[in-house]
């Protein structure tokens, strides 16, 4: 089981902006405001703190990218 207690929302933010090839890339997997319109990484940390909803939608595209890592590898 994946866990993700100890890791950083900004460690988690980079790792999808890397594996999506940015904030286009990820804004097409995710429609949140802050990832579509003048993205950068200090206003969606700071949007993704404040709003629960955002998070958990971050959270589980972050989950599912790791189980699809873990697909490839086996």
């Amino acid at each position: 089981m994946i866990i993700l207690h100890g890791k950083k929302l900004a460690d988690i933010l980079d790792e999808l902006l890397d594996y999506y090839g940015g904030f286009e890339g990820l804004s097409r997997k995710i429609e949140i405001r802050c990832f579509c319109i003048d993205p950068s990484v200090k206003s969606s940390l700071r949007f993704l703190r404040t709003t629960p909803w955002a998070r958990e939608k971050v959270e589980n595209l972050y989950l599912y990218v790791l189980r699809q890592k873990a697909k490839q590898k086996s």
